[in-house]
């Protein structure tokens, strides 16, 4: 399969006349300009032209040209989170010509027959992006090392943020002592030790990635938490109180249904479910290829009409909270940490790697500031739950 698809793409990289690759700089470069980005301009957002294989990279392949010869050096730019922030603010996809554009239809036609995110594709993502090497989290994370958006209302540093946004869950949540709490994509347990060491609650997390189940059991040691290497379709049991802070990107439009009805039989009548997810302002029909390729396998951003129509006559919508801004301020705090710990970094990763992280948080900011990309937490409960809900703010 995997040959197959390298060969299509290929095919397609070569596609177009001789006279539509020459004219590539020259479309490239009013695509552009459109976002308020000059090639070889003087702003720091423009962008760099070190090598002009860049402009067939990008006309051929689109997004995953440009971040691809980003990771080899053909273009750069002082601040890549302006230049992302201008190209998402006008959806510069929608111009897309020539091969690229061949490529997006065959990628469209590809996500819309497979289900991306099966049960056997489950641990893909895990194997290819969480077990990279924690020293990689670790030296750009807080010290609960949260890999999912700040909350920044009342914090001035990255580690109050994350601390705040532990904060706002479990009161979300409304926990009580002795209660039991499933944390799906539970990370390095940052979450599951805060809330059994806060609220004396017992927490059983999940986690398709080994590296962070090793971690997260370190980490927990001592507390009622639990840490199972498992897909959450096999998952059992009841649960008081269910969270899942950054995992819901990973599960797939083919499997909401899925989601919803398995979250559904492990609540209990009486309990809440919160679901903390970035978002997408409109409903995408294929997902990034750079960021799938190289970030996040299998991934797909939810809409919010997707997520309605996944709730309908399963759970009722007690409070959503976007803080999708708050994205942007939390990348760019990561960034800033892993610069100033690739020094000690570097000598375990290549230039291209470096190259390629950086790209991957800085794009991110430019996409959530452009107000494309959305962060929502959704507070859920079941039909006929006995208590009233009241939204909860820091």
């Amino acid at each position: 399969m995997t040959t197959d698809m390298n060969r299509n793409e290929t095919a397609i990289s070569n596609t177009g006349s001789r006279k539509d690759r020459r004219a590539a700089p020259k479309i490239i470069t009013q695509m552009f300009e459109q976002a308020g980005v000059k090639v070889n301009g003087p702003a720091p957002w423009d962008i760099q032209i070190l090598d002009n294989a860049f402009f067939r990279k990008m006309f051929s392949t689109w997004e995953l040209g440009i971040g691809e010869s980003y990771m080899d050096g053909d273009w750069d730019c002082d601040r890549l989170d302006q230049f992302f922030h201008r190209v998402a603010s006008i959806d510069l996809e929608q111009t897309v010509v020539g091969p690229a554009k061949i490529r997006f239809i065959v990628e469209m036609v590809r996500q819309k027959l497979m289900n991306l995110q099966s049960k056997r594709r489950a641990f893909q993502v895990g194997e290819r992006h969480y077990d990279i090497g924690n020293d990689i989290f670790e030296s750009m994370l807080d010290s609960n090392m949260m890999y999912s958006c700040g909350y920044w209302e009342r914090a001035h540093t990255l580690e109050d943020a994350q601390l705040h946004k532990l904060q706002l869950i479990c009161r979300k949540l409304e926990l009580k002592p002795g209660e039991r709490v499933l944390d799906i994509g539970c990370g390095w347990g940052g979450l599951a030790r805060y809330a059994a060491k806060e609220y004396g609650v017992e927490v059983v997390g999940i986690t398709v990635s080994k590296e962070q189940q090793k971690l997260a059991q370190k980490r927990c040691a001592g507390l009622p938490v639990t840490i199972e290497l498992t897909d959450y379709r096999d998952l059992t049991g009841q649960f008081d109180k269910v969270v899942s802070v950054g995992m819901f990107e990973h599960v797939g439009p083919k499997n909401y249904t899925t989601y919803f009805n398995i979250v559904s039989d492990l609540l209990r009548p009486d309990g809440l479910f919160l679901l903390h997810t970035i978002g997408n302002f409109v409903t995408e029909k294929k997902t990034d290829a750079w960021i799938d390729k190289y970030i996040f396998p299998n991934g797909h951003l939810p809409s919010a009409k997707q997520i309605v129509t996944a709730l309908e006559g399963r759970f009722l919508i007690e409070d959503w909270h976007n803080f999708g801004r708050d994205y942007d301020k939390t990348l760019m705090a990561w960034s800033e940490k892993f610069d100033e710990e690739w020094p000690r970094l570097q000598s375990r990763y290549d230039e291209r790697f470096y190259r390629m992280w950086k790209y991957f948080l800085l794009s991110s900011a430019g996409f959530f500031r452009s107000g494309q990309g959305q962060l929502w937490q959704l507070v859920l409960s079941k039909r006929g739950r006995s208590d009233a809900y009241r939204s909860v703010r820091l």
